[in-house]
C-alpha cells in the first residue's frame, strides 16, 4: 500500500485557466511512493480528496487539468514553474493526475499546485544507490513467476476475483527472453489497500487483447496465501514496499517505464505507443 499523504488545497487549475468549483475541505493525496523517488524524470500522480474520502467523478466536477510548480525545499529555487497534469481515470474508480517532472539532484522538494497551499506535497528525492526496487533506464531483472504449470508455494497465484487472469503461462523471466516488450504487474486483486489493483489488472486484460503479438504481459500476486498473511517472493526479489507496480520494458528487457501506485489503461496505452517511436 502506499501511503498517501494530504495537504489543504484551496482551488485547481482547470482547462483554459479557469477554476473549477470545488469541495472547500478538499485535499490533495500523493499517490507516488516517497521512498524511491531518484534523480531524472518523475511520475508523481496526485488525487482530490475531501474528509469523506477520495473524489471521484461522481461527486462533483473534477477539472481536466491541474496546473502547478516543483520547487527546492532547500533552497526556494523554482525547478519547472509551467507544471500540467491531465486527469486520468479511464476503467479505475479514483480520477489521478500524473504530474511529470524532470529532477537532476537529491534533496527535499515542493510540489505546489495552483490555488493551493503554499507548502504544496512534500517528496524526497534520494541518491539511485541508495534504491534496491528495479529503476528506469536499468535491465529488469528476471524472476521465476508462478505460472500455471507451476506455482512455486504460491496458492493462489491470482485474487482476481472473476477468476485466474491470462497472464500467468509464461514466467518473467520467460518473457524478458522473449524479445518482446514486457508489462510486469505486481499487485493483489483481492487484498490491495489502495483499492486500485484490481481495476488495474481489468485494464491491462482489455489493453493485452489490443496490443499484438509483440507485448508479453506477466502478472504476480503479492501474498504467497489465500489470507494474505505470507509476502511472495516476486516482492521480496524487487524489494517492493507498495502495491501496486507496473514494469514496462522495451524489447530489450530494458524498464523504460515504472507507473507505481495507480495507473489505467490509457497510461499504459501510451507508455507502449512511445515506445513504438
Amino acid at each position: 500500500m502506499v501511503a498517501g499523504g494530504a495537504v489543504l488545497l484551496a482551488a485547481c487549475g482547470s482547462d483554459g485557466g479557469a477554476s473549477t468549483s470545488l469541495p472547500k475541505d478538499l485535499s490533495l493525496v500523493q499517490r507516488f511512493p516517497g521512498t524511491v523517488l531518484v534523480p531524472g524524470e518523475l511520475r508523481l500522480p496526485i488525487s482530490l480528496a475531501t474528509q469523506k474520502g477520495v473524489l471521484t467523478d461522481s461527486d462533483t466536477a473534477l477539472p481536466n487539468t491541474l496546473t502547478g510548480r516543483l520547487v527546492n525545499s532547500d533552497t526556494g529555487d523554482v525547478v519547472d514553474a509551467t507544471l500540467s497534469a491531465p486527469k486520468h481515470g479511464n476503467g479505475i474508480p479514483q480520477p489521478y493526475w500524473p504530474f511529470v517532472v524532470t529532477v537532476a539532484e537529491p534533496g527535499l522538494y515542493s510540489l505546489i499546485v495552483d490555488g493551493g497551499p503554499d507548502t504544496g506535497a512534500a517528496l524526497q528525492v534520494v541518491e539511485r544507490t541508495s534504491v534496491a526496487i528495479p529503476l528506469v533506464g536499468d535491465s529488469l531483472p528476471p524472476f521465476d513467476t508462478p505460472t500455471t504449470r507451476d506455482t512455486r508455494g504460491v496458492n493462489p497465484i491470482c485474487t482476481r476475483a472473476e477468476g485466474l487472469c491470462p497472464f500467468h503461462d509464461l514466467t518473467l523471466s520467460d518473457a524478458l527472453a522473449s524479445g518482446k516488450k514486457v508489462v510486469y504487474l505486481i499487485g493483489t486483486p483481492a487484498y490491495c489497500q489502495t483499492g486500485t489493483c484490481a481495476p488495474a489488472l481489468d485494464a491491462l486484460i482489455e489493453l493485452s487483447q489490443s496490443t499484438g503479438d509483440d507485448v508479453v504481459f506477466v502478472h504476480a500476486d503479492v501474498y504467497s496465501d489465500d489470507k494474505a498473511e505470507i509476502v511472495a517472493p516476486a516482492v521480496k526479489a524487487y524489494n517492493l514496499t507498495f502495491e501496486p507496480a507496473l514494469f514496462i520494458t522495451d524489447a530489450t528487457g530494458t524498464l523504460r517505464q515504472r507507473l507505481d501506485a495507480i495507473f489505467d489503461v490509457d497510461e499504459v496505452r501510451n507508455t507502449l505507443s512511445a515506445l513504438n517511436g
